[in-house]
């Protein structure tokens, strides 16, 4: 059995004798006694680790959850019983065990496992998830699917304290204790999220029973009624009772579940016995745990948030000459970030708000420079909206940090609370666009298509980070709801500016003059329009702006040229191209035209430049593109440069 604290990513695979077998034939975990659980699970621990160290990806949730993986394949009888994974971060243990521990090497890479549970890649993945707060709603569905069917089935669902904050887990929740399904719902809580958990349920006993006034009211009631007879013992029944009022298992058998917790969730053959017991039981039950994220390696207890995920371990190289090393490009979120401190330093009605993602949104610096004027609501996509519209009403001016992906979930309250009511709220979208190697679930490919139908709403999409700071400051400085959608990742390595310059709204640039054809980029794609218009002699312009177009550009383009091509990273359906033929309809012009940008499909996980070959967005789609225009030129003709 392999024991003790991990220090460092193991680069040789580990012995692993009872993982071996138990991989490859998955009944035999029903089989094993105490003992040989707890030392499988050290082993597949040690198993992860090594995967991990290979690939890169998600791994801190999925040491936290390791005896909870086991315990659950070895009381259930999976995958006739349902396993549903909230999140999907936290299933590495479980893709190991379920036949998949041969493909960890590909995980997250093209044409790899997926780094989240995925229906078609094993029937142990019972559904599908990348965003948070759904286990226990699609739980109960299926539950209640095996009640109407007659089928004697188990559904667990399992979720993170974070994610069932999330109004839609309430909402399940709350139905579940009326409709009294036979399922588990077991809360898995570990203190974080993916950063450090904010907002009322993730605080709200601890704050009570840290208090002075709860603390002052209890010691004082204590000196007095000690020193009459019987009222103390009183006191301290009543003490109680009022605990109770407020503990997690009371609000939850309030909303009619069977309550059980917490528990250790490392303690192995506490849970496996706990989960037997519970398995008997008929209607809604919930078993609370308390784990650790990325126990047993002991950089990633140290720093739960940057252990988070970690990119794959390169081989040592060979010593070179030591070569000043060319400085990196921005992150777009840094520039971001970057722009936010710079803002809120000039004008006290800045203030900034995130769901849960202060990190990844590059809002950590922010957070420490103007802490009263930061607000991470948490897993709370809606509420972060309306929170914004609501600062906007009186006075303030807020700027919300949304992954384009989550912003999805926040879409009625952008179009009622924001656009309905023209409140001046600027959206910083991050991760717009193919974010790669964590798939459909997360890539941002449909946010210009659901916000440009939306009236009152201006929409930026800057073709670096230059563009990307004047960009922001312009939207914020719009009087009335404006987004700005950037990728993940680096910028170009163009110069920045450090003041706050502003650019036109609705303003096109020409960036190349060519013939025959045109291509109207919007976004980060210009390397490629750049690279295509060498070889086609074509006209470049960096659109900037989905809404308004610059309609005045595009009217110049098409008396000087045959044909169009759009060029976007989002769905054609509704993207800027459409707006594009759209003005061209209204207006009464023919005029071929050709839109590229992501088909209608959900583009599969992968390196980000994989994931842009997929979804046809290089130079050459763009000259095959031309070529079925019948708008092509041999290079050799004048070309001018525009600044």
């Amino acid at each position: 059995m392999i024991l003790g604290m991990i220090e460092e990513l193991p680069t040789t695979r580990p012995e692993t004798p009872l993982l071996d077998s138990v991989a490859t034939d998955l009944d035999r975990l029903s089989h094993l006694e105490s003992h040989e659980l707890v030392s499988l699970a050290e082993e597949l621990r040690h198993d992860l680790l090594y995967s991990v160290a290979g690939t890169g990806g998600h791994f801190g949730a999925g040491l936290g959850v390791v005896e909870l993986t086991v315990a659950l394949h070895h009381v259930f009888n999976t995958p006739h019983d349902r396993i549903v994974w909230d999140v999907g971060h936290q299933t590495y243990p479980h893709k190991i065990l379920t036949g998949r521990r041969d493909r960890m090497n590909s995980m997250r890479q093209i044409e790899g496992l997926s780094g989240f549970p995925k229906r078609s890649e094993s029937p142990y993945d019972t559904f599908g998830v990348g965003h948070s707060s759904t286990s226990i709603s699609a739980a109960m569905g299926m539950a209640l699917a095996a009640q109407k069917q007659g089928i004697d089935r188990k559904v667990i669902a399992v979720i993170g304290e974070g994610a069932i904050t999330g109004g839609m887990a309430f909402e399940a929740l709350a139905h579940a204790g009326h409709e009294r399904p036979n399922m588990l719902v077991i809360l898995n809580d570990n203190q974080m999220s993916i950063g450090h958990n904010t907002g009322g349920l993730a605080t709200y006993f601890a704050k009570i029973w840290a208090s002075k006034t709860y603390t002052a009211l209890r010691e004082g009631s204590k000196k007095i009624l000690e020193h009459v007879r019987g009222a103390w013992d009183l006191a301290k029944r009543t003490e109680e009772h009022m605990k109770g009022m407020v503990a997690p298992g009371t609000m939850f058998e309030e909303l009619g579940w069977h309550y059980i917790g917490p528990l250790d969730g490392h303690d192995l053959p506490q849970l496996v016995n706990t989960l037997k017991v519970m398995s008997e039981l008929k209607g809604p039950q919930f078993l609370h745990i308390r784990t650790v994220k990325g126990k047993g390696f002991a950089p990633a207890e140290r720093d739960p948030i940057g252990y988070h995920a970690i990119n794959k371990l390169e081989p040592a190289k060979p010593a070179k000459p030591a070569i000043p090393a060319k400085p990196k490009a921005p992150k777009y979120q840094d520039v971001f970030g970057q722009w936010l401190c710079d803002l809120a330093a000039q004008d006290e009605r800045v203030v900034g708000i995130t769901p849960a993602m202060c990190e990844g949104s590059g809002m950590v610096k922010y957070a420490a420079q103007f802490p009263d004027r930061f607000y991470d609501v948490a897993i709370a996509e809606q509420h972060s909206v309306t929170l914004a519209a609501g600062m906007a009403c009186d006075g303030l001016k807020p700027v919300l940090a949304i992954y384009s992906t989550f912003l999805q979930r926040g879409y009625d309250q952008l179009i009622h609370d924001v656009a309905l009511q023209h409140l001046d709220v600027t959206l910083a979208i991050d991760r717009a666009g193919l974010v790669g190697q964590d798939g459909p679930t997360h890539h941002g490919t449909f946010d210009l298509s659901y916000m440009r139908c939306v009236p009152n709403m201006v929409i930026g999409t800057p073709s670096d980070e230059k563009e990307c700071r004047q960009m922001l400051q312009s939207a914020w400085l719009h009087e009335g709801p404006a987004a700005v959608r950037y990728p993940r990742g680096e910028g170009t390595g163009i110069s920045m500016d450090t003041a706050l310059t502003t650019m036109e709204i609705g303003k096109a640039q020409l960036i190349r003059q060519g013939t025959h054809i045109a291509i109207l980029n919007f976004g980060v794609l210009l390397d490629q329009a750049l690279v295509a218009a060498e070889t086609l002699n074509a006209t470049v312009v960096d659109m900037r702006w989905v809404k308004p177009l610059d309609e005045t550009m595009i009217l110049s383009l098409v008396e000087q040229h045959q044909a169009l091509i759009t060029l976007e990273e989002n769905a054609v359906a509704g993207g800027a191209g459409s707006g594009v033929a759209e003005f061209l309809s209204n207006a009464g012009i023919l005029c071929p035209i050709q839109h590229i940008g992501i088909p209608d499909a959900f583009i599969a996980h992968g390196g980000q430049d994989e994931c842009r070959q997929m979804a046809g967005l290089t130079a050459d789609d763009i000259i095959a593109a031309a070529a079925n225009l019948g708008a092509t030129e041999q290079p050799g003709s004048q070309t001018q440069q525009a600044g």
